[in-house]
């Protein structure tokens, strides 16, 4: 039986949950990179993170990096994909606008981009080849982080922090918009007390 003081914790997490707000991690080679990332999404309130293997050897982001996740992948939903095609199908017909995070050929810099749509779906690639073309091409939103030293990247879970902070500073106006719905919440605060 769940004391009070964890049902009222887990109650507070919950509202603050963000709608519409999906991360999705394509082919990333080291497990401690996208526990990484799921650190950050748990802290932000990101809910969904979205994995898709299909160049790089599976792994399970629930049961892997743990010391770097702080256990993390424990309270974020992990949904895994083979197929980059199918990730991007399922994203749309949930209503989701993808935005791909880019070092070259990017549309628009992260400063000058509005993130206050209703339902975004964050990509970061490969820590080598970087997002595949066909998530680029897919992406409504193609966007760099401006830089002006001699390395030309950031490592992926430094990229998707920024990008998270960006959005969520943005969202933070209209926060009641983005939030869960009462059934939603209720929802993920009963499945929250079962973890």
């Amino acid at each position: 039986m769940p004391t009070r003081e964890r049902i009222e914790k887990i109650t507070g997490v919950v509202a603050r949950r963000h709608a519409g707000l999906a991360v999705v991690l394509e082919d990333i080679h080291d497990p401690h990179n996208a526990e990484a990332i799921l650190r950050t999404c748990e802290a932000l309130g990101v809910q969904d993170v979205y994995f898709v293997f299909e160049q790089e050897e599976y792994y399970d982001p629930t049961r892997v990096g743990k010391q770097s996740s702080a256990s993390a992948n424990k309270w974020v939903d992990c949904h895994t994909y083979h197929s980059t095609s199918a990730c991007i199908e399922k994203l749309r017909e949930d209503g989701y606008k993808s935005v791909a995070s880019v070092v070259d050929d990017a549309d628009e810099d992260i400063h000058l981009s509005d993130f206050t749509g209703r339902k975004l779906a964050l990509w970061f690639g490969n820590e080598h080849r970087g997002l595949s073309p066909i998530s680029i091409s897919s992406a409504e939103h193609r966007i760099s982080i401006p830089m002006i030293g001699m390395v030309r990247s950031l490592n992926v879970s430094v990229t998707a922090g920024i990008f998270l902070f960006e959005v969520i500073r943005q969202r933070g106006a209209g926060q009641d918009a983005y939030r869960l719905s009462a059934n939603v919440a209720g929802k993920l605060c009963r499945d929250f007390l079962k973890r």
